[in-house]
C-alpha cells in the first residue's frame, strides 16, 4: 500500500498566497468604497473620543 504525500516546495508559487481576483482588485482600488470606510472609521473613533471625555 503506497501513500502519496504532497509537500510544498519552499519559495515556490504554491507556498505563497493566491492572487486576488479581478473584483477583489477593483473593490480595493474603489475610491468611493475607500471614502465610505474612511468616514465610518472616523465616526467610530469620534464616538470613542467623545465618550471618554464626558
Amino acid at each position: 500500500m503506497e501513500t502519496k504525500i504532497d509537500k510544498t516546495i519552499p519559495y515556490s508559487d504554491m507556498s505563497f498566497a493566491t492572487e486576488p481576483t479581478r473584483w477583489t482588485k477593483f473593490w480595493r482600488r474603489s475610491i468611493l468604497l475607500q471614502l465610505i470606510r474612511f468616514f465610518a472609521l472616523n465616526l467610530k473613533i469620534m464616538r470613542i473620543v467623545v465618550g471618554g471625555h464626558s
